[in-house]
């Protein structure tokens, strides 16, 4: 009855609350601690990335879409790199080869690790996706890494 539908508004408004401490958090610290928030606190990231799902399905638009769209009047020979994946939207998407990086592994395809390190060789990659991931304290480090493993040109 009506305390069960207290006790849900009351829960969404406590998730709502920790999705907001989380991502300041995010935005406060480098990505090396952001992967250090994640691995000690798992639930973390669930409740993230939910939050995350809520605000964006509010917006006219998901940017992840346009991403997509893009990628799709390409040639899928291009090979993307997608930083701060979430949940593989892009490579589930399209039929280019996409590396998919992120903290956590939302996904079996994600690859854990530091957006400012990932595991590519120089010059692999013609596409560096970055769609709302771009937070933390050291975003000139991630940006090198990305500039590092794209192709010239």
């Amino acid at each position: 009855g009506r305390s069960a539908a207290l006790r849900a508004r009351m829960e969404e408004r406590l998730l709502s609350a920790r999705f907001r401490y989380i991502n300041q958090q995010l935005y406060t610290c480098t990505s090396r601690e952001a992967a250090r928030l994640f691995r000690s606190d798992p639930e973390a990231f669930e409740i993230y990335h939910r939050g995350f799902a809520r605000q964006v399905g509010r917006w006219p638009e998901n940017p992840v879409h346009r991403v997509v769209r893009y990628l799709r009047r390409r040639p899928p020979s291009l090979v993307v790199a997608d930083f701060g994946c979430g949940d593989c939207t892009i490579a589930s998407s399209v039929k280019n080869k996409v590396h998919c990086f992120d903290l956590v592994p939302l996904s079996p395809r994600v690859t854990v690790c530091d957006m400012a390190e990932v595991p590519l060789a120089a010059e692999s990659v013609d596409v560096a996706v970055f769609c709302l991931s771009l937070m933390g304290t050291n975003l000139q480090e991630i940006l090198e890494e990305a500039n590092r493993v794209l192709k010239p040109g």
